[in-house]
């Protein structure tokens, strides 16, 4: 069916639009409308400041201008008089300043007292303690030490009593103008904090009275008690250097943590400021006030245009995703048959492939072992190269296909990779940098170490062709906890081993195929295409996988993820390190169906020194087994004729005798990687005579160490 996609796209333009502006439009009313709103609130916010100060400035000051009319009373009425006059007529003049301080509700005593600090009257107490002595006290400090100017001094707590206040003091009046002691007037901070109560409504919730240095002489709401005086970098502080008359600066409070916005104003003629602070939260909470009923509304009415918008939308690109998906799914389907054609191609004639090389193999090891001349020897040269190719590609199309026998083990990079390191610098070109760089703390991995070897190696000679004129390879491992499955398809804990190479890079087009089967940017007859597919299957199969990154001119980086193990690395054994390659002896039982491969391997194993009977299915070899034959090791291919296979065969021998070897060997078969779980050991087709006296001789000591194990542990 034709897809028209590109009217299609033209059709959604005006959908996508309407969909846009049934958020825009509502969102950017909003917008405006919440600026407007915030705004007009700040805007009243600071009128209210204003006022308010406005109130408070006037308050303080007439407060501040009767006190001082008052100290100019006392001093006229001790005009003249002594302090032993004053002394002498105390009661009279503390009636006298008792009556004075009746008629001012913010005054709690008038104390006067002498050049040495000691008390001469007081409104409040008679008669006063003659040994009290205040020269410590910062008002009577400031007093003998300056000109005569009135000083409004810090909070302080009285020495006879509790009470909490602050004084307004000046000199007394000598002839002379010398120092003749104070007239200190003290203020209770709850008049202006009752002031404040009183005047305090809507939004403008804090009042202070604050001297220039940051101390606090009242403040409402109060927060207790004890003093307050700000630091040198406080708000306020730097807010006077700058302005020192009059200004606004936000800051969250020393005392509650609450943020204001704080309007404050000098009282003329003092060094002292009203303050009045407006909680930024509380502006905030005004506005959303004001914005629910926009919201209570435009939100519901947004939804429904936006929802009926996008559900027209939906609707009309809905035929064109379904196309889309299908399109996707197809190819994904086509690319899974290939891969399983491919898979079970390989599967089917890798047995058959391999035993014909096997064959071939087989011979030519044979024909070695007799006197050849060089013309020969080069011809078996070229025999035993090509099997051998045969065998790669075999392998490499199994990797793939993931049907490749594994043998994993786990393994400690740290070690493993200078080895591969070593095994490269003989494989590549001489023009051709390795460098190693592995992380601190390789975690161990869990992988079949051959197929690891053969990965690596497979990326080397590619990146070794890409570099023609020679170039670096760096081999980097490092530990990855890969956390979203969506970048690469998995997730958890993986070592990351990359190989980069500065050779030519690969295009952006070719990029995404370089791992599938037979694909290749070589020349015809210098590549198979099937190197990086082995790699790719390997990491699958593994549970891992495979990336490529590269750029023309700028070369390629190939990371294998292979998943992290707990187990702990093991090295070959002393034991197997030191395993003798002695000729062989003992009596084998050798269950092969394939009559040439059973004469090459029957005379093979001969030439090894063993003892060889011959049976060509597993029904045979049990029957000889039954006779009760006695043989060292079975020796069996997997794949059978009949009922019974090789893996069969040696389940049966493991239930009627646990101690006698078994070795399996096998081209392909879908029930290796099962024998190999159980713990049969496998020799994969086709092999050599070393590889043949070496797997009999691992499976001999193997059984031998496993019968010793279970004898000693019956003997507990």
């Amino acid at each position: 069916m034709p897809r028209a996609k590109p009217r299609g796209k033209n059709f959604f333009l005006p959908l996508q639009v309407l969909v846009v502006t049934s958020l825009v439009g509502p969102a950017l009313f909003f917008a405006y409308t919440a600026w407007t709103n915030y705004h007009l609130i700040y805007t009243q916010s600071k009128e209210r400041i204003d006022r308010a100060l406005d109130v408070l400035q006037e308050h303080t000051l007439k407060a501040f201008q009767t006190i001082e009319r008052t100290i100019a009373e006392v001093n006229e009425v001790f005009h003249g008089v002594s302090d032993e006059g004053i002394r002498a007529e105390e009661a009279r003049f503390q009636r006298r300043l008792k009556q004075t301080q009746n008629a001012l509700p913010q005054v709690e005593a008038i104390w006067a007292f002498d050049r040495d600090g000691h008390p001469l009257v007081s409104s409040t107490i008679f008669p006063v303690p003659r040994q009290l002595n205040n020269s410590d006290r910062d008002y009577f400090r400031v007093q003998k030490e300056s000109a005569g100017q009135t000083y409004i001094g810090e909070p302080i707590t009285a020495r006879i009593g509790n009470t909490r206040f602050f004084v307004v003091s000046q000199r007394r009046l000598s002839p002379d103008g010398a120092f003749n002691g104070v007239i200190a007037i003290s203020v209770l901070p709850e008049h202006f904090r009752d002031f404040y109560a009183r005047i305090s409504r809507g939004i403008a919730d804090s009042f202070r009275l604050v001297r220039a240095d940051g101390s606090f002489l009242a403040r409402y709401p109060s927060r207790g008690s004890e003093p307050l005086r700000l630091n040198a970098q406080s708000s306020f502080a730097q807010a006077i250097r700058s302005q020192p008359e009059a200004g606004v600066f936000t800051s969250v409070s020393q005392i509650d943590g609450i943020e204001r916005r704080i309007g404050y104003r000098r009282i003329l003629g003092y060094p002292v400021y009203v303050q009045v602070g407006v909680e930024t939260g509380a502006i905030w909470r005004a506005w959303w006030s004001s914005m629910r009923g926009h919201l209570a509304f435009g939100i519901p009415a947004t939804f429904v245009l936006f929802g009926l918008s996008l559900y027209a939308l939906r609707r009309t690109r809905g035929f064109y995703m379904e196309v889309d998906r299908r399109e996707i799914a197809e190819a994904a389907l086509k690319q899974a048959q290939r891969l399983e054609t491919v898979g079970q191609l390989t599967g089917g004639i890798a047995h058959d492939f391999n035993n014909l090389l096997m064959v071939v193999k087989g011979n030519v090891d044979r024909m070695r072992r007799h006197p050849v001349s060089d013309r020969q020897k080069r011809s078996l040269d070229a025999i035993e190269n090509a099997a051998t190719r045969g065998a790669s590609l075999t392998r490499q199309l199994l990797s793939f296909s993931r049907r490749q026998t594994h043998e994993p083990t786990a393994v400690d990079l740290s070690h493993r990779l200078p080895d591969l390191q070593d095994m490269l610098r003989s494989s590549l070109r001489g023009d051709i940098a390795i460098d190693l760089k592995l992380a601190d703390g390789l975690w161990n991995i869990k992988a079949d170490l051959s197929e690891l070897e053969l990965a690596v190696l497979n990326i080397a000679v590619n990146a070794r062709d890409a570099m023609p004129n020679g170039g670096r390879l760096t081999i980097a491992a490092q530990n990855v906890n890969l956390t979203d499955p969506g970048i690469i398809g998995i997730s958890g804990e993986f070592v990351a081993v990359s190989l980069s190479d500065t050779g030519e890079g690969i295009p952006a087009d070719l990029l995404p195929h370089v791992f599938e089967p037979f694909f290749t940017t070589k020349e015809v007859g210098k590549g198979t295409g099937l190197g990086l597919s082995q790699v790719y299957g390997f990491a699958r199969q593994s549970g891992g996988t495979a990336t490529a990154v590269s750029e023309p001119g700028r070369g390629t980086v190939i990371t294998l993820y292979l998943p992290r193990t707990q187990e702990s690395a093991v090295e070959a054994t002393a034991s197997e390190a030191a395993m003798p390659r002695r000729d062989g002896i003992g009596h084998i039982l050798f269950v092969e169906d394939n009559l040439e491969i059973a004469e090459v391997t029957h005379s093979n194993l001969e030439e090894l020194g063993y003892r060889v009977t011959h049976a060509a299915d597993p029904h045979a070899a049990l029957a000889l087994l039954g006779k009760g034959s006695r043989f060292d090791l079975v020796f069996s291919d997997i794949v059978m004729p009949g009922l019974l296979n090789g893996v069969d065969l040696a389940r049966s021998i493991k239930e009627q005798d646990a101690g006698l070897p078994i070795l399996l060997t096998t081209g392909y078969s879908n029930v290796t990687q099962t024998a190999m779980d159980e713990g049969f050991p496998i020799l994969r087709k086709p092999y050599d005579i070393s590889a043949l006296r070496s797997s009999i001789q691992k499976a001999m000591q193997a059984t031998s160490v496993e019968a010793g194990v279970n004898r000693g542990s019956s003997s507990h």
